[in-house]
């Protein structure tokens, strides 16, 4: 089974409708309304954080039985595809998202968790 999970910052006082968000950077759009994030800095915790993952790629990581996980980023958005992974790895992703202020979008449920 997969899950993405979504992240991305508003810029202060600017609010949008997260599914058009989340859609026009899903077709590679950039986002009037969004800031960039630190992109190396995000990938650098993900690969610090997954240490004992097999690094398949540049944006690939396998976990044998824990799964694996595929990274797309953009300067504005970072997402994560996750395959057969259980909830608490997937949390993982989450964690770190928050050290840069980066809430999770769930488009399977179409939810923003801004806290």
């Amino acid at each position: 089974m997969s899950y993405d999970l979504n992240f991305w910052r508003y810029k202060p006082g600017r609010a949008l409708k997260h599914e058009q968000v989340y859609e026009e950077l899903c077709d590679g759009k950039t986002v009037e309304g969004l800031e960039e994030i630190p992109i190396d800095q995000f990938v650098a915790r993900v690969i610090q954080e997954f240490a004992d993952w097999e690094r398949l790629d540049e944006t690939t990581f396998d976990g044998g039985d824990r799964g694996s996980f595929q990274l797309t980023t953009a300067p504005q958005s970072f997402r994560v595809d996750c395959y057969g992974m259980d909830g608490e790895d997937m949390n993982r992703f989450i964690e770190i998202a928050n050290e840069f202020e980066c809430p999770l979008y769930d488009p399977q449920v179409g939810q923003r968790f801004d806290g």
